[in-house]
C-alpha cells in the first residue's frame, strides 16, 4: 500500500519473558527504540504501529503469534525472534502470507530465504574468526558444550571441522535441553579431560549456570582459571554479563557491536539510549542489530513509499543505514548483513574489545568461500593494544 500520511504495522515478536529473556527485552528495546525514533522525526511520510507479541521462549507459540499478528494487523513485516527454531517456524507462514521477518541474531549459517532478513552475524563472521583469534594463543583441542538444539549443533559441527584442521581434536562434545541447570557432570569431565578452551553455545539459565560453575572451578583449580583455559561465545551479551560479573570475566566473546565501542555512531547511539530509554541497562549487539533493522525498514519503505515485500527489499540492494556498529548494508545474494566481527573478552564490568578486523566481512552463510576447513586463518584480526 501507498504510505503518504499513514500508519504501518509492524509486527514485534521477542520473548521477554521465559528462558531467554534477557537476550528477548535486548530485541524488544531496540525494536521499539528505533520506532520511537522514527515516530518522532518529521522524515518520513507515516508512521510506524508496533504489534508486541510475547512467545515467553515457547517454540511453538511463535508461528502462532506471528500468524495472529498478521491477521490482526495486516503487517507485512516482523522484527523478531530469538532462536533458530522459532525462525524456522515461522518461515512457512513467511512463505503462505508474503511477510518478511526481520531476524537480529547471530545464528549458525546454513540458510538463506527471500523472506528472511538476517541482521546478525553468520559462521564466517562469528565462530572462524573467534577460533581464528583462539586457537594461536591457547591450542586446538577444544571442548564443545551447548544447547540441544540447532544452534550448538551446527556451530559445534564447524569448530570441530576448523579444530581439527589446525590439528586439535575435540576433548570433548555434550549438549543439554534449554533450561537445564544440571550441569556437575560437564564441569567433571572438563576438569577430567583439560581442554584448551570451551566453546559454550548454552543459552539463558543453562549458559549461566555453567559459567559460574566453570568459574568455581577456576577458583580452586588454577588451571581453569579463565586467562589458562578460556571460555569462547558467539553469544554471549552484556545484560548476561551484568547478571553474572565476575563468574564470567575472561571469557571471550565475537560479535559485530560491543557496548565499549570506541565510535562516532556509538557514542551517539548510547546518547539517545540514555535520552530515549534512560532505564534501559547495559546495552548489547541484540539490541543494536533490532534497532538497525527497523531502521533499514524504514529506510526501505521511505524509498519505495510502500510497505510492499518485494518493493521495500528490492531498495535495499545496494544502500545502507549508519548502525551502532558502522555503516550496514543487507548482501542482496543472500539477504545476510555485511558485518565487522570484533573480540572481546569480558571483565566484571564489561566486555573488552581486544581485537578488530577493522573492515566488514562479506557474509557467507554456507561456508562456500571461506577457509573454514583450512589450519590456515580465514580472517585478520588487528589485536587492540
Amino acid at each position: 500500500m501507498a504510505l503518504e500520511n499513514d500508519t504501518v504495522a509492524i509486527g514485534v515478536l521477542f520473548s521477554a519473558s521465559g528462558p531467554y529473556a534477557a537476550i528477548g527485552r535486548e530485541g524488544l528495546a531496540g525494536t521499539m527504540l528505533a520506532i520511537d525514533e522514527i515516530n518522532a522525526t518529521s522524515q518520513h511520510d507515516f508512521v510506524l504501529e508496533a504489534h508486541v507479541r510475547d512467545p515467553q521462549g515457547v517454540t511453538e507459540n511463535y508461528a502462532r503469534l506471528a500468524a495472529d499478528i498478521v491477521a490482526s494487523s495486516g503487517a507485512k513485516h516482523i522484527v523478531g525472534c530469538t532462536t533458530s527454531w522459532s525462525r524456522k517456524d515461522v518461515i512457512p507462514l513467511l512463505e503462505k502470507r508474503n511477510t518478511v521477518l526481520w531476524y537480529p541474531c547471530p545464528y549458525e549459517g546454513f540458510e538463506a530465504h527471500e523472506q528472511v532478513i538476517y541482521l546478525g552475524a553468520c559462521p564466517n563472521q562469528h565462530v572462524l574468526p573467534l577460533l581464528d583469534f583462539v586457537l594461536p594463543r591457547f591450542g586446538a583441542d577444544g571442548y564443545l558444550v551447548g544447547s540441544n538444539y540447532i544452534w550448538g549443533w551446527e556451530t559445534s559441527r564447524i569448530a570441530r571441522d576448523v579444530m581439527e584442521a589446525a590439528g586439535g581434536r575435540v576433548a570433548g562434545e555434550r549438549y543439554v535441553p534449554l533450561g537445564d541447570v544440571d550441569i556437575d557432570r560437564i564441569i567433571e569431565e572438563i576438569r577430567t579431560k583439560r581442554p584448551a578452551f570451551i566453546l559454550n553455545t548454552l543459552i539463558g539459565p543453562s549458559s549461566y549456570a555453567f559459567l559460574a560453575a566453570y568459574h568455581a572451578l577456576g577458583k580452586t583449580d588454577p588451571a581453569f582459571d579463565a586467562s589458562a583455559r578460556p571460555v569462547l561465545s558467539c553469544n554471549f551479551a552484556e545484560p548476561e554479563l551484568a547478571q553474572l560479573g565476575e563468574a564470567a570475566a575472561g571469557q571471550y566473546a565475537v560479535s559485530p557491536y560491543f557496548q565499549s565501542l570506541e565510535t562516532t555512531e556509538n557514542r551517539q547511539f548510547l546518547e539517545a539510549v540514555a535520552r530515549h530509554a534512560p532505564e534501559t541497562g547495559p546495552v548489547s549487539a541484540f539490541f543494536a542489530q533490532a534497532y538497525a533493522a527497523v531502521h533499514l525498514l524504514a529506510a526501505g519503505m521511505a524509498a519505495t513509499g510502500t510497505d510492499d515485500t518485494g518493493a521495500v527489499l528490492g531498495a535495499l540492494a545496494g544502500r545502507s543505514v549508519t548502525a551502532p556498529f558502522g555503516p550496514v548494508e543487507i548482501d542482496p545474494t543472500t539477504n545476510h548483513a555485511v558485518l565487522t566481527p570484533r573480540i572481546a573478552r569480558a571483565t566484571a564490568s564489561g566486555f573488552e574489545i581486544v581485537a578488530d578486523r577493522g573492515v566488514a566481512i562479506r557474509p557467507d552463510p554456507y561456508l562456500a568461500y571461506a577457509a573454514s576447513r583450512s589450519a590456515q586463518p580465514v580472517s585478520h584480526l588487528r589485536v587492540v593494544k
